[in-house]
């Protein structure tokens, strides 16, 4: 497995399983409020519903968040190479690996620090389209392009 195919693995397991977190979360607040209709009634009972709900739709905005994550990463074919940065690049710029998908956390393989960062990003939108040597800055840092992967 290549370097860019196990960053991709790792980023794609990472999203899947915050899915199955928000899902076994939204499935157990429904769980809740159906036994908590059961035997409250009163004030109390509308506020607890009230609160559950509103936390339903808290996590289901991350999921729906998550999910539209899963959808860009299965959009990468991540053993496509191209000269241009575009959507699925894995980038070296100062030393740094960037890997143009979308905005997911930090992560470490084979001992390297990897950033995934969106298209949208400053950073990823100075990125795209260009090619190994393109120099740029951002906040005050100039930024090369040392390798397309």
């Amino acid at each position: 497995m290549t370097f860019k195919q196990k960053i991709h693995s790792h980023y794609l397991q990472l999203v899947q399983d915050r899915i199955d977190v928000f899902r076994d979360m939204i499935s157990a607040l429904t769980e809740d409020s159906k036994n908590d209709a059961k035997g409250s009634a009163g004030d109390k009972h509308e506020t607890a519903l009230s609160m559950m709900h509103i936390e339903q739709e808290k996590l289901n905005r991350k999921l729906r968040e998550c999910l539209d994550q899963k959808a860009i990463l299965d959009k990468i074919d991540p053993l496509s190479k191209s000269k241009k940065i575009s959507l699925g690049s894995l980038v070296e710029a100062n030393g740094t690996h960037l890997y143009v998908s979308t905005a997911l956390p930090k992560i470490q393989i084979d001992g390297i620090t990897v950033i995934a960062l969106s298209p949208q990003s400053p950073l990823g939108g100075k990125l795209m389209g260009n090619e190994i040597g393109f120099v740029f800055e951002i906040n005050g840092t100039t930024y090369t392009i040392e390798d397309v992967f």
